[in-house]
């Protein structure tokens, strides 16, 4: 048995362990605070909210920085934790896959349960994510081999044997090669999540007017249309704009088309360390901020990038090289 927990914030966590679970050997126990998602095949943990309360302003919920997110007294998170490790005390896992808390990494450590820890980019050293990626087995990031220290910035040397970039993790296919679009109007794809972060309605108006000879689809649950399954509207498209998350990145390359890459603040400085290594030979036009202008001869620089540049971030391999990490920990008893 294999526990695989799954963070509940935002959609991309459930959608890599959609498509990682199937890889690993045995059976598979989700582990989330979200619910069953449909086409999971095995057992599924559903565990209680620890965010419930009206307002956390006054409470320490990081034990003195030694934790990211433990608040004190807080019966969701006492219901949560208990969950896990009853599950563990009942099924004796061969390993618990985490994406991503160091807080279930230390917990299943603390059974003595080997740990197999994904991790996204960004500058994460901090005393946490030091713990966490301590007590971790194995780690996992998700970007091509050879880009580790541009993702993880600062990060003191960890062993290569501990360590695995294994490619970015897309719920889609990879695309045959793109042949070039002869159409008239070249085609942009603005992937917007929920909307937000820059991406507002105002601007999405001001970039159509700049564009006048570009067909435009909006995918957003606030600005346009949203698919749960996006691929055909990603696959037709000639340039994709997006925020840079782990996610939308990789089903962008996956398909092989060229991007205008847009950081967004978040946590640990995430998406604006994944924009810089973009910067670095990828087929990205990377700004560090929406523009207000400017947006055809953005448009028009990446619908000249080769898209078929993504194939060393995202080959379609990524699950099966998480499975053989898995399996080699498990091989080895826990010794990464």
């Amino acid at each position: 048995m294999i526990g695989y927990y799954v963070h509940h914030h935002g959609t991309g966590h459930l959608h890599r362990a959609m498509t990682v679970a199937p890889q690993l050997p045995g059976p598979v126990t989700g582990l989330s605070s979200l619910p069953r998602p449909e086409g999971w095949t095995g057992p599924w943990v559903q565990l209680p909210r620890d965010d419930g309360a009206s307002t956390y302003a006054d409470a320490d919920v990081t034990a003195e920085g030694l934790l990211h997110w433990a608040p004190l007294d807080d019966a969701g998170l006492r219901g949560r934790m208990a969950a896990i490790s009853g599950w563990i005390e009942c099924h004796t896992p061969q390993a618990v896959v985490v994406d991503q808390s160091i807080e279930v990494c230390l917990l299943a450590r603390l059974h003595g349960t080997p740990v197999v820890a994904l991790t996204a980019p960004g500058r994460r050293t901090d005393s946490p994510h030091l713990l966490g990626f301590g007590a971790a087995t194995a780690l996992v990031g998700a970007w091509p081999q050879g880009w580790t220290r541009r993702l993880l910035p600062g990060l003191p040397t960890v062993p290569a044997d501990r360590f695995h970039a294994v490619g970015a993790v897309s719920r889609f296919p990879v695309a045959p090669r793109r042949a070039p679009s002869h159409r008239h109007r070249p085609h942009v794809v603005l992937l917007a999540g929920t909307g937000g972060d820059g991406f507002t309605a105002d601007v999405v108006a001001r970039a159509q007017e700049q564009t006048p000879s570009w067909d435009w689809s909006v995918l957003s649950r606030s600005l346009g249309s949203w698919h749960a399954d996006p691929v055909a509207v990603l696959a037709d498209a000639d340039v994709v704009v997006l925020h840079p998350g782990q996610n939308s990145l990789a089903e962008v390359a996956s398909l092989r088309v060229p991007a205008v890459v847009v950081p967004a603040q978040r946590p640990f400085h995430e998406q604006h360390v994944t924009a810089s290594a973009l910067a670095d030979g990828w087929p990205a036009v990377v700004v560090d901020w929406v523009p207000d202008i400017g947006w055809d001869d953005l448009l028009d620089a990446a619908l000249f990038l080769d898209g078929e540049g993504w194939t060393d971030w995202c080959d379609g391999g990524a699950p099966g090289r998480i499975a053989a990490v898995v399996d080699q920990v498990i091989a080895r008893g826990g010794a990464a």
